[in-house]
């Protein structure tokens, strides 16, 4: 009999973090091309729809990879020998992969109305798929954009690790994803004004990709012309260590070493 083949481990983590970022990006980018191009929708819709759409995707892969789902947190949790460098940039691969697809798909779907509300592709309807500071319309320039999105991601970090910590108070019962979720609509309820919250380079960078393939030839730029897909990546790279930083500074290094025994046997959910 021939031997079965072993997948390494690795596949299926790539897999999963190729998979609920896919799912995230399907309801994020959907929801926003929907309310921007039909006209169904507003901005709280975008917000429900984001937070729901990354519980969904923590859902999707926490078991398997730890549901990182954002090269922010990926690199975080590296910078704090909390994960593998050696694996950080295949999962960042496949991250930017699920965001990618998952805009082709919305971008596939939504041809027909996004060709009605903007017949040239432009600026109008390009933040559906990627962020611009002030959200292309308030004067916020490129270095307003990069701060909003340090704060961001360092408050998206600085409350993940809070929330994922066993040695702190985590929500039980397999609540964290939703609690993530909730995390991301109330940042874009209360920080999506200056650069319309990316917190995540995959999320931001992949669907930017599909929309300049498909079409957005002022994709890589904004609505000042100036070259601006590298703050989403940046902001949030750059934002995360710092969350996670502060995070251990302030609240980690005071807490017991070893989790509550009732808290032992939660899964693992590392971010979102």
């Amino acid at each position: 009999m021939a031997e079965r083949r072993t997948i390494p481990p690795l596949a299926g983590e790539l897999a999963a973090e190729f998979a609920g970022t896919l799912i995230l990006i399907l309801f994020g980018v959907g929801v926003v091309a929907q309310v921007a191009a039909a006209g169904i929708g507003d901005h709280d819709s975008i917000a429900w729809a984001w937070g729901l759409g990354v519980t969904l995707g923590v859902y999707v892969a926490a078991r398997i990879s730890g549901a990182h789902l954002n090269p922010a947190v990926t690199v975080a949790l590296a910078v704090f020998k909390e994960f593998s460098w050696r694996k950080t940039a295949p999962y960042i691969a496949a991250q930017t992969l699920g965001a990618f697809v998952a805009a082709l798909i919305v971008r596939w779907n939504y041809s027909e109305v996004l060709a009605k509300a903007d017949p040239g592709h432009t600026i109008k309807t390009q933040g559906v798929f990627s962020t611009l500071p002030g959200n292309g319309t308030l004067p916020v320039g490129t270095w307003g954009a990069l701060r909003d999105q340090v704060i961001g991601t360092a408050i998206l970090l600085f409350v993940i690790k809070a929330v994922t910590d066993a040695r702190n108070a985590p929500p039980l019962a397999n609540l964290a994803p939703f609690v993530i979720g909730l995390l991301v609509v109330v940042i874009g309820m209360a920080w999506g004004t200056d650069a319309g919250y990316a917190i995540n380079p995959a999320r931001d960078f992949g669907p930017r990709l599909a929309s300049f393939l498909t079409g957005y030839g002022s994709a890589w730029r904004d609505q000042n012309g100036d070259l601006y897909f590298w703050v989403p990546i940046i902001g949030p790279l750059l934002g995360g260590v710092l969350g996670a930083g502060l995070y251990k500074a302030l609240i980690g290094r005071f807490l017991p070493g070893d989790a509550p025994p009732d808290q032992r046997a939660e899964p693992e959910y590392e971010a979102a």
